[in-house]
């Protein structure tokens, strides 16, 4: 299947690039990063030494035209700028934001500027959800940290008080993009901890709030509190609800056992053991566990995503599968790299 890689220059592009060269079906024929238009790849992604002297193409809608599958791995507000210029038949998987709400109020608040409209939100493993991706064209793939929150906070939402669910995440540096900035100079990062986008601004609040809206029933509202963690990729996510009513751990952990029994890429730890960024590293995995605090009556649920692989690439392919008719888990057959 001739595959269009739009945007490919950056941290997510370039693993979309890299888990590409392992997919049975889906092959790369129109690679853009029109900022590096006729640059080596390997010159921008030293990883991917196997591409020779392929090179970074501007956008070409003849060359896009010819293309079966497309993604789109550009900065929020630029996806919907290129749809225009997609067939109605193309499948499509954008890892931008512009598709992902649904609400305009809410795109206007945390992005701004005109609401493109909305596709079908590509989180596979929450309930009802893989339905509509496959009976859809169109994906818009979801972040980083609202897939790691979605995932783990859905299973809980029948018991907990889901107006109330907190939420302390940790990333890598690869989650802010390629763009150079201070902040994200080896010497302003590396041996420290920062917070950002303090106090309910961080833009992924309104996707998660929807998302589990829609599982849920009611109004589910998050305070989430993002961190900037001194490595390349991962995310190590706690989440915490208020109980509504007393659960013993066990019932807890069947409530995810249950929830997750069928899906390959959503694993709940055993007892004892914990998620760790390095355990999915480069990989489309999810690890959690769970918890109840007795003292205060609360959930806790600790998830670890790569940023990158379940994050954003490994998704987007998991999502295009499912819209092309393939095997789930086709080109996504790894386990994360470890320690």
């Amino acid at each position: 299947m001739n595959t269009a890689v739009l945007g490919a220059s950056g941290y997510a592009g370039g693993e979309l690039l890299r888990l590409l060269q392992g997919h049975p079906s889906f092959k790369p024929s129109h690679i853009t990063a029109n900022a590096n238009a006729g640059e080596r790849i390997s010159a921008v992604h030293p990883q991917l030494a196997s591409l020779g002297n392929a090179t970074f193409s501007q956008l070409d809608h003849k060359e896009l035209a010819k293309c079966e599958l497309v993604f789109i791995a550009l900065p929020h507000g630029e996806s919907a700028k290129v749809v225009p210029l997609l067939q109605p038949d193309q499948l499509v998987v954008d890892l931008g934001a512009d598709f992902r709400l649904a609400n305009p109020h809410s795109w206007q608040t945390y992005y701004g500027g005109d609401h493109a409209g909305t596709w079908v939100y590509g989180l596979p493993e929450l309930k009802n959800f893989r339905e509509r991706v496959i009976a859809s064209k169109r994906i818009a793939n979801p972040g980083c940290y609202a897939t790691a929150i979605a995932l783990a906070s859905a299973p809980m939402l029948s018991v907990v008080d889901s107006s109330d669910i907190v939420v302390v995440a940790a990333s890598g540096t690869t989650g802010a993009g390629r763009s150079a900035k201070i902040s994200l100079l080896a010497s302003e990062v590396a041996g420290s901890l920062t917070s950002y986008k303090f106090g309910g601004i961080h833009q992924h609040t309104p996707e998660i709030e929807e998302a589990l809206s829609g599982l849920s029933g009611g109004e589910v509202k998050i305070s989430f509190t993002p961190i900037l963690a001194p490595m390349p990729r991962g995310i190590l996510a706690t989440v915490t609800a208020k109980l509504g009513e007393d659960i013993a751990i066990d019932d807890l952990r069947a409530l995810f056992s249950q929830y997750y029994q069928d899906e390959e890429f959503v694993t709940l730890l055993e007892d004892g053991q914990l998620p760790k960024t390095s355990s999915v590293l480069g990989s489309n995995h999810t690890q959690i566990q769970v918890a109840v605090d007795s003292h205060t009556n609360r959930v806790i649920v600790s998830v670890a995503i790569d940023n990158l692989g379940k994050g954003a690439a490994g998704q987007a392919i998991q999502n295009a599968n499912l819209i092309a008719g393939l095997p789930e888990n086709s080109g996504l057959k790894f386990e994360g790299i470890g320690a």
